[in-house]
């Protein structure tokens, strides 16, 4: 096996993991804070996964995805993502489902996955700033997942985690497709990531976003700001 493709299935191992990780932390319920904190903490936990999510939208899936596709094709990809997963969120809200949270996750840390196979044998720093990216959004967001999913409900609660794991090796199976596709399948690739990109823009505004404001603190909008920042961090130091 060559090492740009072990590089790319550990890369995205480890980052998968932060997953069941996020899940484990929701399931703690933190009862040494006091209940303002406890309060303040979900929704700062909450907004940086949002923010971390913007960035990889922003640096990461758009910009990789527009590489690979003429303008007219990456922006009615884009849309098309944004309209399917409104129709998705809306049969999903009809059957009283809670499962906002988990879309958004999948739906970021899959097509990451992609482009980290995708990039890894040309651009080493780039795969790596991927990887840490997905980990960055994954932890919070399998936070988030599992307390949406499971509501303050005791039921359920190792049935989730157990999704939770089973998703860590999709992350490695995307970076291998990513690795291994022709350069003919670019434009494929490309159309996959803008999709995800407006799936997950409709999801942050539609079901995360409105989940963050607490009155009379600024700990969440900052937490969204923190959670960008860092994401634009590592874009900025490669």
């Amino acid at each position: 096996m060559s090492e740009p493709l072990w590089m790319a299935l550990g890369l995205a191992t480890l980052a998968g993991l932060s997953i069941p990780l996020g899940g484990c932390l929701a399931l703690w319920r933190f009862n040494i804070l006091p209940g303002w904190a406890q309060t303040e903490f979900r929704h700062g936990v909450m907004a940086f996964g949002a923010g971390a999510l913007f960035a990889a939208v922003a640096l990461v899936l758009i910009p990789e995805g527009n590489a690979r596709l003429a303008p007219l094709p990456a922006l009615t990809w884009f849309l098309a993502g944004g309209a399917g997963f409104c129709w998705l969120d809306s049969l999903i809200a009809g059957s009283g489902g809670r499962m906002a949270q988990f879309l958004a996750m999948i739906m970021d840390y899959l097509p990451e996955a992609l482009a980290l196979g995708a990039v890894i044998t040309g651009e080493i720093n780039t795969a790596i700033l991927v990887a840490a990216l997905i980990c960055l959004q994954n932890l919070p967001e399998g936070f988030n997942a599992m307390r949406e999913m499971n509501g303050t409900a005791e039921n359920g609660q190792a049935t989730s985690l157990w999704l939770f794991v089973a998703m860590v090796p999709l992350g490695p199976l995307a970076a291998w497709i990513g690795l291994t596709l022709p350069p003919s399948m670019d434009a494929g690739v490309g159309a996959v990531m803008m999709f995800a990109s407006g799936g997950i823009l409709y999801l942050m505004f539609q079901d995360i976003a409105p989940q963050v404001p607490l009155e009379n603190t600024l700990l969440p909008p900052l937490g969204a700001v923190l959670g960008f920042a860092l994401g634009l961090a590592g874009h900025l130091m490669i």
